[in-house]
């Protein structure tokens, strides 16, 4: 189901705990799963369960709790808006109605050409620089204005 690569990069992970800890390493698994394959099925959580060696509840505990994890397709950028009250008032909602018209999509939904899914985030830490988005989960962008939306979506084009 992984690639050879990514069953390396999780033993790397594994290594890092004794032997009887293995579910220490659910988080970056999963990580490492959903980088290759883009989200989460059914299927792969049951298999890194077992590659792990764990109960397939404990790996599915863990991808349904974080909202970083991907349980269904996601587009090739998938753009997080935070929109908890020191972003909500700062334009965070502002941000999510602005990308929703531009992008054409709602919350929750990715675009016909699969490229941007747009969600709703909790607080990413960054209320200084709100309203801030994540994109694909690693890179956080902040003060994202109109302006700031629109030079964002054009590097990503």
């Amino acid at each position: 189901m992984l690639s050879q690569e990514s069953l390396q990069k999780i033993d790397v992970e594994l290594a890092k705990y004794p032997a009887e800890q293995r579910r220490s390493a659910t988080m970056s698994a999963l990580r490492i799963a959903q980088q290759e394959l883009g989200w989460l099925s059914p299927e792969t959580m049951e298999f890194v369960a077992s590659y792990l060696r764990i109960p397939a509840t404990q790996v599915m505990e863990v991808a349904t709790f974080y909202g970083m994890y991907n349980l269904k397709p996601v587009g090739k950028y998938k753009i997080t808006v935070c929109t908890n009250l020191p972003c909500a008032l700062r334009g965070g909602v502002n941000s999510i109605e602005y990308l929703e018209d531009k992008l054409g999509i709602k919350v929750g939904e990715t675009t016909s050409d699969g490229k941007f899914t747009l969600m709703e985030g909790e607080c990413m830490g960054a209320c200084g620089d709100a309203p801030v988005l994540l994109l694909n989960n690693h890179k956080m962008c902040s003060f994202m204005t109109p302006e700031a939306i629109d030079k964002k979506l054009a590097e990503l084009m």
